[in-house]
């Protein structure tokens, strides 16, 4: 890593009123400091999701000692994969937990997924969300709930419940602002219920960028026009600015005006798979094109540290609209079907953290029948 008087993912809130947070969670991360680590450098939260354990557990020994204590206690392999999930989430939300308190329960944040398999099931993902709610002991933990349909009215139902929720896999605009409803739903009925609750209530939306690049590229280059060209590896970022705007306006109106003099934190929005698909693009395009106050940008390991090492750190979000509804709307022209792309996304994303879960569970069944075998 790249020495440094000063530390740009530092800049990014101390200058710009952005957090960067590490899209990443391992033991090993615990255990040598590098978490901490990475805190000093100026990260403020943590995201984690099936896939990043699966990848951090199955073929890692850091959670053989554990997985040894735990196969004497007779638990199911799924019992056993949230033992190992808690205490990494627990412990990171530990380092974390000076961020928190000093931006007084606004950042600091240490995020965990309900299982996937639920993602379509209302009353199932809100058991699952106030049973980690219940195990989790720390303040500055967010549960990460996939924004579909039904799992926005399990967001709703769970603001009103005073849970701090990350709403992730959001793919499309349209989404974004029903996500922003549910939040803001929420707590008003939170409000109308127990007033004195909302000033503890804190959330994310997590907008899939690079993703979004991904398919969207693709459409463009087979149109093969002018205007299609023109916005190759912008789409995304594009929308980002269109759903920032949104959130500026919402966070303007009367409606939340009510809710902040309770004390009401934002839902901001939040960057997600900001590590560029396409190797054409640099490797910091997501970090570069999306810094703004009030946003959090959840950043890949290796993304993070070529920031750090040389990312542009400026304002880069549009806070009027300028051009960007225009634009906006000459990218829809194209006659491509944002909608129904959108969709295939949210229902692949959820499929991928599926089978991530599915393969671990297979994966810690393995371990402990060798454990057992011994």
């Amino acid at each position: 890593m790249a020495e440094s008087t000063t530390s740009r993912l530092a800049d990014l809130f101390e200058k710009y009123g952005q957090s960067p947070w590490l899209d990443n969670l391992r033991r090993s991360y615990i255990t040598t400091g590098q978490l901490e680590r990475y805190v000093e450098l100026g990260v403020r939260g943590l995201t984690s999701n099936p896939t990043i354990f699966q990848k951090a557990i199955q073929d890692s020994a850091d959670y053989d000692e554990q997985l040894l204590e735990l196969s004497t206690r007779k638990l199911s392999v799924t019992e056993t994969y949230w033992e190992l999930v808690l205490k990494d989430i627990s412990d990171a939300a530990d380092v974390f937990s000076r961020v928190f308190r000093e931006s007084n329960g606004q950042d600091g944040f240490v995020s965990v997924e309900v299982d996937p398999h639920l993602s379509y099931d209302v009353d199932a993902t809100m058991q699952a969300a106030l049973d980690l709610r219940h195990r989790l002991t720390a303040s500055n933990v967010l549960i990460k709930i996939p924004a579909t349909k039904n799992g926005l009215v399990a967001i709703k139902n769970l603001v009103s419940r005073g849970v701090n929720i990350n709403v992730t896999l959001i793919f499309g605009l349209e989404r974004y602002m029903e996500v922003l409803e549910a939040y803001v739903s929420g707590l008003e009925t939170l409000a109308a219920q127990s007033p004195e609750k909302v000033k503890d209530v804190a959330g994310v939306a997590s907008i899939f960028i690079s993703r979004v690049d991904a398919i969207v590229d693709a459409e463009l280059l087979a149109l093969d026009t002018d205007t299609s060209r023109k916005f190759l590896g912008k789409s995304a970022i594009l929308q980002a600015h269109m759903a920032y705007l949104h959130f500026l306006e919402i966070r303007q109106s009367a409606r939340w005006q009510k809710l902040e003099k309770l004390g009401a934190h934002l839902q901001r929005p939040l960057w997600a798979s900001t590590s560029p698909k396409n190797p054409s693009y640099r490797d910091t395009l997501y970090v570069d094109e999306l810094i703004g106050q009030n946003t959090v940008n959840t950043i890949p390991e290796e993304t993070m540290l070529a920031f750090y090492d040389h990312g542009t750190a400026t304002q880069s979000l549009v806070e009027v609209a300028g051009e960007t509804p225009q634009l906006w709307n000459e990218l829809l022209s194209t006659g491509i079907d944002l909608a129904s792309m959108t969709q295939k996304l949210e229902d692949d994303g959820v499929r991928s953290f599926e089978q991530s879960f599915d393969v671990l569970l297979e994966a810690l069944e393995a371990k402990l029948e060798k454990i057992h075998a011994r």
